[in-house]
């Protein structure tokens, strides 16, 4: 069984995967191995020269641009874009510690969610560690707002979020999704959430570097409030779902699990990394506690079934 207790895990074996940055069309293949206890999620990059700039702890401080994704400075220059994916597969499956290596600007967009990830991770196994897992208590809300969207992180017990959108498009609209994080339901419930844009932002948004990798392949594709897309939608509400399993890779920058719940309205990258920020400017907002001390029923994987055929449970349960 694919068990998750309350010590922390890393990946069972390497994985590896080749495709397109969304923005940058580059190709590029990524490779995630398994990592030390206590590593967190180191990310490096190998550059044309040959170069290897890192491995650094994906963190919130290294953060440097949201628009339209995340984007980690490695130093020297260097950065990594469109790492939300990734982080939230990891993050999602309750893996605390991963060596993320790539030799482009950016990680593969595959298609689109988050599932390529989840789906080879699992094929793999979950490896347990010695250590005792550590978890960031959080104490005070901390709120921060643009406009009328904001995101907050607040106290609670467990792991939940409250995630909600408003579009000015018919297709779109306001969806909401309340989830309490359990690695099953991240599986089931978020983990195959596509990204998503409008057809009529596209050009400008090539004209400014941006989406030049964008196909249906790994977007869904929305014009005059209709879905462009031959096949249908992955969920009823898949829109919401993705900018939640956003969220579950932005917040786990913070660099250990979150304990409390996010609550975010018309939120995203930028409001994401900027709770964390919050959060950690004053340490009266939170307090560092062991797995041990938190009641942890919701941390197993062992109701997945051995030998899974993740492809086949992912569309059954969809």
């Amino acid at each position: 069984m694919h068990k998750i207790s309350a010590r922390q895990c890393t990946l069972g074996g390497t994985v590896s995967f080749d495709g397109i940055g969304v923005h940058s069309a580059t190709p590029i293949t990524l490779v995630i191995k398994p990592a030390p206890a206590g590593s967190g999620y180191l990310i490096s990059r190998t550059l044309e020269d040959g170069r290897v700039v890192g491995p650094v702890i994906a963190d919130f401080s290294r953060v440097t641009r949201t628009t339209l994704c995340t984007t980690v400075d490695l130093g020297d220059s260097v950065s990594v874009a469109t790492i939300e994916h990734v982080i939230s597969a990891l993050s999602g499956l309750g893996i605390d510690n991963a060596m993320i290596s790539l030799n482009g600007p950016e990680c593969p967009i595959m298609d689109g969610s988050a599932a390529p990830f989840v789906e080879a991770i699992i094929a793999k196994g979950l490896q347990v560690q010695v250590a005792m897992r550590k978890y960031i208590k959080i104490l005070r809300t901390v709120t921060v707002r643009n406009n009328d969207s904001f995101a907050a992180l607040e106290p609670y017990n467990g792991r939940a979020l409250d995630l909600e959108i408003d579009f000015n498009n018919k297709t779109i609209g306001r969806q909401r999704m309340i989830f309490e994080w359990t690695p099953r339901r991240y599986v089931e419930d978020v983990s195959r959430a596509r990204t998503f844009g409008c057809m009529k932002d596209a050009q400008v948004l090539r004209q400014a570097g941006y989406a030049l990798g964008s196909s249906m392949e790994n977007s869904i594709a929305i014009e005059n409030d209709k879905i462009l897309n031959p096949e249908p939608l992955r969920y009823q509400d898949e829109f919401v779902r993705h900018k939640l399993l956003d969220a579950v890779g932005d917040l786990a920058l913070s660099g250990m699990p979150l304990y409390g719940r996010f609550k975010s309205y018309k939120g995203g990258h930028a409001l994401n990394a900027l709770v964390l920020t919050s959060l950690f400017a004053n340490k009266a907002n939170y307090e560092i506690v062991s797995a041990d001390e938190l009641p942890l029923a919701f941390d197993s994987l062992d109701d997945l079934p051995e030998g899974l055929d993740l492809k086949s449970y992912l569309r059954s349960v969809g």
